[in-house]
Parts: C-alpha cells; sequence; structure tokens
C-alpha cells in the first residue's frame, strides 16, 4: 500500500514537471516570435563610422531625445527579450529539464 502511494506521489510530480516543460517551450516559442517581430521593426544604424567622420547631427534635436524615441523602446524590448530567451533556453537545456 504505501509503494502505491509513493507511486501515485511521483506520478503526479512527473505530471507536473511536464506540464512545466511545456509551459516553458510555449514561452520560449513565444518570446521567439516576438523578439523576431520586434528587431525587424527596428531601423538600421545609419552612416556608422562616416556619420562620426563628418559629424553627422550630433547636436539634433533627434541625437538629444535618443531616450523617448521609438527605436529606444525597441532596443530596450528587444534586450529584455533577449535576455529572458537566453535564460528560458539555458533552463530547458539544463540537467532539470532532461
Amino acid at each position: 500500500m504505501i509503494i502505491l502511494a509513493k507511486c501515485v506521489i511521483l506520478l503526479a510530480l512527473f505530471r507536473r514537471f511536464f506540464q512545466l516543460k511545456t509551459a516553458l517551450i510555449i514561452v520560449f516559442i513565444v518570446i521567439s516570435i516576438l523578439l523576431s517581430i520586434i528587431v525587424m521593426m527596428q531601423e538600421g544604424k545609419e552612416g556608422g563610422l562616416t556619420s562620426s567622420i563628418s559629424g553627422g547631427g550630433s547636436d539634433t534635436y533627434w541625437s538629444k531625445n535618443k531616450g523617448k524615441s521609438k527605436e529606444s523602446i525597441l532596443r530596450k524590448i528587444t534586450a529584455f527579450l533577449g535576455f529572458l530567451f537566453m535564460l528560458i533556453a539555458l533552463l530547458l537545456a539544463s540537467k532539470y529539464f532532461n
């Protein structure tokens, strides 16, 4: 009887474990899709080295208000989603889930 109770407890733990792994995989896929969309929404960096040599507009309104711009918000969201992506990837690859 005690062995049967232990088997039932182990079965319940395995069910929770697989539910957690499934939930993490779903969140991982959603984050992957969101990260792809947000990266595609961002504009490319223009000028680069050429802009810095020629002094490309360092005192413009745009350069003074970069923290409040759409690009800044997208960059912060990208960094946050990238961090979550790596964290969940490492968690799913750990020995705990394999």
